[in-house]
């Protein structure tokens, strides 16, 4: 008893049955008076239309007509639809090239503009440039640099690679619309893991590099582990935006040549506004919910859990 007593002397522990002074109760309602306008409008505009979106998956709906229940129709047909199983496959493998080469590049530019030099925050700026370059304009620039008489096919012709047009080739199209997204992409990571890698204790490696340790065995044992969280939190964000790929895809390619492009999204895209069969499109939203969620819950497993 006179432990406990000590204890809550030295402020070590908060006593049992506080409550909160009409002051505190006041201020907590104000913040959330605050909050509530935003609240409400997330609700309205994000959650809402999510929701509405993946109910429409189970009816059969045409834009002005009314709304007919088909229970798991929608999806049976998904299930029996060989476009949706190409769709997938394409969707896998463009987050495939995307996703690790994405982090890749991020943790590198990261760890590059680590340390304070001159000029450090001009090419911070530069790298992060591309993250707030609209997705059109970008589109629109990377298929003139990926066609035939482009700058990259000129340059695999001067190596000896011919001058293939990647975006025209069913093996290529795949890499190049992935650069494009590690492209626009990679400076946001990089900003992700620069802020984590400022909490990590210099003297930690500076203890290391005393007892020998190399360049490669302090990041792996001291800074690797320090990245976990924010490592887990990027894989999960560029998971979700390589599956949610639209937009360079649109540009660029429109699902060519021959289907090699053409990705969930798009394949939701036309026929929801192109065919106009709103059910079958929400059930595809509903499928890519999923199976971003179960991917996610991977990475959890993998990256999110404490060593």
């Amino acid at each position: 008893m006179a432990t406990q007593l000590t204890v809550r002397k030295r402020g070590l522990a908060p006593p049992e049955g506080r409550r909160r002074s009409p002051l505190a109760r006041r201020d907590a309602v104000a913040g959330m008076l605050f909050v509530l306008p935003c609240f409400a409008l997330f609700l309205v505009f994000r959650f809402g239309p999510a929701v509405a979106g993946s109910l429409l998956g189970f009816f059969d709906y045409q834009v002005g007509g009314s709304a007919k229940w088909r229970g798991l129709a929608n999806f049976r047909r998904l299930w029996h639809d060989p476009v949706f199983w190409s769709a997938l496959k394409v969707t896998l493998l463009y987050a495939l090239f995307a996703v690790p080469t994405t982090i890749a590049a991020s943790l590198g530019m990261a760890l590059l503009t680590r340390r304070g030099f001159r000029g450090v925050r001009f090419f911070r700026s530069v790298f992060f440039l591309p993250v707030i370059t609209s997705l059109v304009l970008t589109g629109a620039i990377f298929r003139w640099v990926f066609s035939a008489g482009g700058p990259w096919s000129t340059v695999m012709g001067w190596v000896g690679l011919g001058h293939t047009a990647w975006l025209e080739d069913t093996t290529m199209v795949i890499p190049a619309l992935a650069l494009v997204g590690v492209w626009s992409r990679f400076g946001y990571g990089m900003l992700i893991l620069l802020a984590a890698l400022q909490n990590v204790p210099r003297e930690l490696e500076e203890a290391a590099t005393m007892d020998g340790a190399g360049p490669w065995q302090r990041f792996r044992y001291i800074v690797f582990p320090q990245l976990r969280p924010a490592l887990f939190f990027l894989a999960v964000i560029e998971t979700t935006m390589s599956f949610q790929a639209f937009d360079s895809v649109y540009m660029m390619t429109s699902g060519g040549p021959a289907h090699a492009s053409y990705t969930l999204v798009f394949d939701l895209y036309e026929q929801g506004f192109k065919y106009m069969d709103f059910g079958y499109s929400g059930a595809i939203g509903l499928a890519l919910f999923v199976m971003t969620l179960v991917v996610a819950l991977i990475q959890r497993l993998i990256l999110g859990r404490d060593k």
